[in-house]
């Protein structure tokens, strides 16, 4: 971990001030700055996060790191390592320790993480041509992206899912500017789909979903027939020819129309994310070549949330994001 930004997190009660890394779309301290944060002696936060990693509450390899630290040791100057734990470490340990200063240090991150969204995103702005098409087009994605923020208090992974969005996206623009495309096109998709799901597969596989995951009587009752018109439409054709061609385009169009819909008396948006990735499953291309999902999950979140406060003349760049992020490219 080469990079580093230092925020400052004060306690509600100021009693506490602690100088905090941001790098990697997260935060992270130390065992020392974790002690000082929750008024905890460093033995006990050590412990913590060593029952944490030893119960796979976290993966240890993904949420903390190493950094050289320079130190006085007597009359010699040494480099000795010390390990970073990421905001969901800290936030394990919180939950055990003092879930009041957790709470404080969530609401205080997702603020510095957003914030360095919208910094991170004027950095690249600025590096794209004012005159390319594909600006205008990462101007509204972005500007989608403050609507979901003023939308909703965001949980750590709804922000992280933000962040990867915008970071993605970006990237995947960068890359069209260099090669002097004058749109972002839909390219490098999977081609036809080889599965094609229809009305009553679907209400089938709410109904699964609704006893894992629907906590209402509510959950899944269709209000109109609008559901069945999400299903139909991602299959039209003009000419003979399909309105939405590949695999991604079903897919990323599937879940604009649930999500936009709102068929539902309650689930909507869980039910649009659902099947979306159903679809991409039984179509193959839910994993990449890595065995890693096309997207992640928190991404996934995101995304449902950016198209649910869009407005209606913002779906072809709001599906041409999600075609981007899953397609071979990404």
């Amino acid at each position: 971990m080469d990079s580093k930004q230092i925020e400052i997190f004060k306690s509600d009660d100021g009693s506490t001030e602690i100088e905090v890394r941001v790098d990697k779309e997260t935060v992270w301290l130390n065992q020392y700055q974790i002690s000082d944060l929750f008024l905890t002696d460093r033995t006990s936060i050590g412990r913590h996060i060593s029952n944490i990693y030893k119960t796979n509450e976290l993966d240890e390899n993904s949420t903390s790191a190493k950094i050289a630290q320079v130190r006085k040791e007597g009359e010699r100057t040494v480099n000795r390592p010390i390990g970073l734990y990421n905001l969901d470490v800290i936030l394990s340990v919180g939950y055990r320790v003092n879930s009041d200063r957790g709470r404080q240090f969530r609401i205080w991150s997702n603020k510095i993480l957003s914030e360095y969204l919208l910094k991170g995103y004027a950095l690249n702005e600025r590096r794209l041509k004012e005159n390319n098409a594909q600006l205008n087009e990462l101007r509204q994605s972005v500007k989608i992206l403050g609507e979901v923020l003023n939308y909703k208090t965001l949980t750590n992974d709804e922000s992280i899912g933000l962040l990867k969005i915008i970071s993605d996206y970006a990237y995947a623009l960068d890359i069209l500017d260099q090669y002097d495309y004058q749109r972002l096109e839909i390219k490098d998709t999977s081609g036809k789909e080889t599965y094609q799901l229809t009305y009553d597969e679907a209400k089938t596989q709410i109904r699964i979903a609704k006893r894992a995951h629907g906590n209402s009587d509510l959950f899944g009752r269709e209000k109109d027939d609008s559901f069945r018109s999400s299903v139909s439409t991602i299959y039209q054709t003009f000419g003979g020819q399909d309105l939405y061609p590949s695999i991604e385009e079903k897919a990323a169009n599937l879940l604009y129309f649930i999500t936009k819909n709102h068929s539902f008396s309650d689930g909507n948006k869980r039910i649009a994310a659902f099947l979306f990735l159903y679809f991409l499953e039984r179509n193959g291309i839910l994993f990449d070549r890595n065995g890693n999902k096309r997207i992640a999950d928190n991404t996934l979140v995101a995304l449902t949330l950016m198209i649910a406060v869009s407005r209606p003349d913002e779906k072809e760049i709001m599906t041409k994001v999600v075609v981007n992020l899953i397609n071979r490219n990404n």
